[in-house]
C-alpha cells in the first residue's frame, strides 16, 4: 500500500496544531506492542544489542557500529528490495538526520528541527513536531540541518539550532520540556546568539549529553549534560580555556592555557562538539571529538603558534560528573580546518595477538586512528585517502609529520584533503563479520592561502576564517600539485592490518556520500548526494547489489528495524541540486522490504531563474570593497565569489534582488527573509556596504554570464563548514 504523508488539505485545525507545535494525535504501534510510545530505559540502552529489531539510539548501540543483526536481506534477495512506503516532509532543505525506530515507531528530524513521527508499517503520520525558530538566530546555522535524536523515557530529546535542547512526548508530539543551553548566567552576552546545536544528542545513565556549534562565528566550544526528565544541566566542559583575567576554571583548562597565546578567548577560541560523541559501557567513560580552533589560519589566530588544546582532539570524560580523564590532539595547532568530530566507534580488536577494546575514528585529516579506549594511547595512524600535509603520524609522540609549506606561510598550498575532510560527519559502520569498517571517503583538494599583509582581524559576526577565500593561482604553479573539487567513494577499511581492503569507483557527480549501514546479511547500505541513488553493497567484495533512484540527494545514514517478521530499510533523504534557487529538494522518509511496489512521483519540473543581470558600473574599488564582505559575510552560504556551490541557498547570480536596491536591502539589513534563515545583517552591515556587495554579485553574474554554457566553473566551490553543511 502506497502512502503519501501530506498535511495539505487537513484544514484550520491542522495548521493551528503545527503552530503550536502540536500533533496529529493518533493511536501508535508501540501501544499495541504492549509498550508505551519511545520507551526507552537505561536498560534497553545498554542491552540494546539484545533487541536486533529496534533503533532506538543514533548508531544503533553504544559502540556507534552501526550495524545490525538482522539478516533477512542479504546478498542473495537484496535485489528484490522495493519501496514499500515513503512520507513527504515540507522542506526543500537538506536532510541529514538519521531515524530512530522504537516499537513500531519511526521518528525522524528534518531540516529546521521539524520531528516526524510515522507508523513505521503503513507509513501514517502519527504527529509533526515544529519548534518554531525565529529566523533571526538562523543567520548563524549554516545549513539548517539536524543530525539526528534521542529517545528516552517516553520522549524525543533534539537539540536546535536556537541552541535550546528540546523534549517532545513521544505519544503525542506535545513539548515537554526546553532547556537553553546557553543562558544568562553563563555571561556570554550577545555571543550566545552565535550558538547552534545540529548534533544528534547521546542519553546515557538518565543524562542528556549534548554540544553546540558554531566556532568559525567567534564562539567558545562546550559539551555539556542535562537531566533526561527535567532538562536541567548537570555538569559543563569547556574545551578551550577562558579568560585569563576570569581566572582558570580548573587545573584542566590551566594546562591547556598555556598552549595558547596572545587574546585567543576575544575570538572565541573555537573547539565546538558539534557531531561526534560515544558513550562506552565498556570503560564508563564518554569520549567527544572538538573541532578546529578560530580562526583557521594558525598565523593570524595567535602571534606565538602553539598547541591550542583542546582543539582538534578526542577528549574522554566520566559521563557523571564531567571530569577529564585522558585527550589526544590529532592536530596540535591546526591551521587546516580539521576538525576532530568525524563519527567514532568503540570495537574488540585483536591487535598483535592481544584482544583490546578501541576507539576507532577515520578522521577529516584523512588519517584513520585506533586508540585505546582506557587510556587514549594511539595504538596505529594510517591515511585511509589521499594525504599531503603530513607524510604520517609518530607513534610515540602522536604528533603528526608535517610536510614542509604545507602550513601555506609563504605560498598556497592545494591542501589534501581539503576542508571538505577526506571524511566529514557522514556516520561509519563496522561489521564484526567481516572486521571492516566502511567509510563514506572523500578525495578533496582546497587551496589554503594567508590573508594579505596586515590585513585586519574578521569583524565581529561574520565568519572567522583567516585565509583567502577563492584564491587563484597559476596553472601549474599550486602546490604540490594541480587537482580540484570532490570525489567522494566508499571504502572499507581493516583497522588490524590497516589498509583499504575494497572501495567503490567514485561517485556520479563526485562530492558527498551519505552515512552508511552495515548488517549481517554481509551488506552495506549508502546514498549518494550527486547521483541521487540509495545502494547496497556486499560488505565483503564492494560488488553493488541493488539501487533505487531517490531523485533527491541521500546525505543521512539510513537504518534497518524488523516488525512483524519483516526487516526493513528507512532513509531519510534530500537535498539540493546544484545551482539550485530555492529549488524543491523532493525530501522524504522512504522505507524498503522485500517485494515493495510503490513508486515515487516523478519530479514536477524546475526552471531556476535566468542568468540575467543588470549591466556592471560600479567602480573596481566598490567592487573590491564588495568582495571582501561577501566573502565574510555571505560566502560560506552562497558560495565562493558568488558562484554557489551544491547547497539548498539561494544562488546569488541569478535573484531578481540585483535590479534594485532596496529590495536588496529590504533582505540583508531589514530581516524580510528571516523566516526562511536570511536573518538582518544590519548590526555588521552599513548602507554602503549592501550597495558594495550588490555591485560585486552584478559583476560576478556578468562574468559567469560572459563564460557561457559548458565553461566549466568560473572558481572552486564553498567550502562545506560544521553548522550545518552537508558536505562539510
Amino acid at each position: 500500500m502506497t502512502i503519501r504523508n501530506r498535511a495539505q488539505g487537513m484544514g484550520l485545525m491542522l495548521c493551528a496544531a503545527l503552530l503550536t507545535g502540536n500533533a496529529l494525535l493518533a493511536p501508535t504501534a508501540a501501544k499495541a506492542a504492549g509498550r508505551g510510545a519511545a520507551n526507552v530505559t537505561a536498560e534497553r540502552l545498554v542491552k540494546a544489542a539484545d533487541e536486533p529489531g529496534q533503533w532506538m539510539t543514533y548508531g544503533g548501540t553504544y559502540s556507534e557500529q552501526r550495524f545490525s543483526p538482522l539478516k533477512n536481506l542479504d546478498t542473495g534477495n537484496v535485489g528484490k528490495l522495493g519501496l514499500q512506503w515513503y512520507g513527504d516532509y515540507e522542506t526543500n532543505q537538506n536532510q541529514h538526520g538519521s531515524p530512530l525506530y522504537v516499537d513500531g515507531v519511526i521518528y525522524v528530524s528534518t531540516a529546521r528541527n521539524v520531528v516526524h513521527a510515522f507508523d513505521a508499517k503503513s507509513g501514517k503520520q502519527l504527529w509533526k513536531y515544529n519548534p518554531m525558530i525565529q529566523g533571526e538566530r538562523l543567520r548563524y546555522n549554516v545549513g539548517l540541518v539536524n543530525r539526528g535524536i534521542a529517545a528516552w523515557n517516553g520522549k524525543i530529546i533534539m537539540g536546535t539550532l536556537d541552541a535550546r535542547l528540546v523534549a517532545i512526548d513521544a505519544k503525542t508530539g506535545k513539548q515537554a520540556w526546553s532547556t537553553d543551553t546557553v543562558p544568562a548566567s553563563l555571561g556570554l552576552g550577545e555571543m550566545a546568539n552565535r550558538y547552534a546545536i545540529t548534533m544528534a544528542p547521546r542519553v546515557a545513565k538518565g543524562k542528556v549529553f549534548i554540544g553546540g556549534s558554531g566556532g568559525e562565528f567567534g564562539v567558545r566550544g562546550w559539551i555539556a549534560a542535562f537531566d533526561a526528565d527535567t532538562g536541567k544541566e548537570v555538569w559543563r566542559f569547556w574545551t578551550v580555556p577562558g579568560d585569563p583575567a576570569k581566572g582558570a576554571e580548573g587545573a584542566v583548562l590551566e594546562r591547556a592555557a598555556k598552549t595558547w597565546s596572545g587574546e585567543w578567548w576575544k575570538g572565541g577560541g573555537g573547539g565546538t562538539v558539534w557531531d561526534a560523541a560515544v558513550y562506552d559501557p565498556v570503560t564508563d567513560l564518554l569520549y567527544f571529538g572538538t573541532g578546529n580552533a578560530t580562526p583557521w589560519n594558525a598565523r593570524v589566530r595567535e602571534p606565538k603558534s602553539g598547541d591550542n588544546l583542546y582543539t582538534a582532539s578526542i577528549v574522554a570524560v566520566r559521563p557523571d560528573t564531567g571530569e577529564y580523564v585522558w585527550h589526544y590532539q590529532e592536530v596540535p595547532g591546526d591551521t587546516w580546518d580539521y576538525d576532530a568530530v568525524s563519527p567514532m566507534m568503540t570495537a574488540d580488536l585483536t591487535l598483535g595477538g592481544e584482544k583490546k577494546h578501541v576507539l576507532l575514528q577515520p578522521s577529516k585529516n584523512g588519517f584513520f586512528y585506533v586508540l585505546e579506549a582506557a587510556t587514549g594511547k594511539l595504538l596505529s595512524a594510517d591515511p585511509f585517502t589521499e594525504v599531503n600535509w603530513a607524510t604520517g603520524v609518530d607513534l610515540k609522540t602522536g604528533r603528526p609529520i608535517e610536510v614542509s609549506g604545507a602550513r601555506y606561510e609563504k605560498e598556497p598550498w592545494n591542501l589534501a584533503p581539503g576542508v571538505q575532510g577526506g571524511h566529514s560527519w557522514h556516520p561509519n559502520a563496522f561489521s564484526p563479520q567481516t572486521g571492516l569498517v566502511y567509510i563514506p571517503a572523500w578525495e578533496a583538494y582546497f587551496t589554503m592561502a594567508g590573508p594579505p599583509a596586515n590585513s585586519p582581524p574578521a569583524p565581529g559576526g561574520g565568519f572567522s576564517l583567516g585565509i583567502a577565500m577563492g584564491t587563484k593561482v597559476e596553472p601549474g604553479k599550486l602546490l604540490p600539485y594541480d587537482r580540484q573539487g570532490v570525489r567522494g567513494r566508499l571504502k572499507a577499511w581493516d583497522p588490524v592490518s590497516r589498509k583499504v581492503v575494497w572501495e567503490t569507483e567514485p561517485f556520479a557527480n563526485g562530492g558527498p556520500t551519505s552515512g552508511v549501514l552495515a548488517t549481517a546479511g554481509n551488506l552495506v547500505f549508502m546514498g549518494n548526494g550527486g547521483g541521487k541513488v540509495l545502494s547496497a553493497y556486499d560488505a565483503k567484495t564492494g560488488g553493488k547489489l541493488w539501487s533505487f533512484d531517490a531523485k533527491t540527494a541521500v546525505f543521512a545514514a539510513p537504518i534497518t528495524y524488523e516488525l512483524g517478521g519483516v526487516q526493513y530499510i528507512a532513509a531519510s533523504v534530500g537535498g539540493a541540486a546544484q545551482g539550485g534557487y530555492f529549488a524543491p529538494t523532493h525530501a522524504r522518509m522512504l522505507v524498503f522490504a522485500l517485494g515493495g511496489k510503490a513508486v515515487l512521483p516523478e519530479p514536477a519540473p524546475y526552471t531556476p531563474p535566468p542568468l540575467n543581470p543588470p549591466p556592471s558600473t560600479a567602480s573596481a574599488e566598490v567592487i573590491a570593497h564588495g568582495g571582501e564582505l561577501y566573502t565574510q559575510y555571505c560566502s560560506v552560504c552562497h558560495g565562493v565569489n558568488g558562484v554557489q556551490a551544491r547547497t539548498s541557498f539561494p544562488n546569488l547570480t541569478v535573484t531578481p534582488l540585483l535590479y534594485v536596491q532596496d529590495g536588496f536591502d529590504n533582505v540583508v539589513l531589514r530581516g524580510a527573509r528571516a523566516d526562511k534563515g536570511m536573518g538582518s545583517f544590519a548590526k555588521d552591515l552599513k548602507a554602503a556596504d549592501t550597495v558594495a556587495v550588490r555591485e560585486y554579485l552584478i559583476a560576478r553574474a556578468n562574468a559567469v554570464k560572459a563564460a557561457g554554457p559548458g565553461a566549466g566553473p568560473v572558481v572552486p566551490p564553498a567550502p562545506r563548514r560544521e553548522t550545518g553543511h552537508a558536505e562539510n
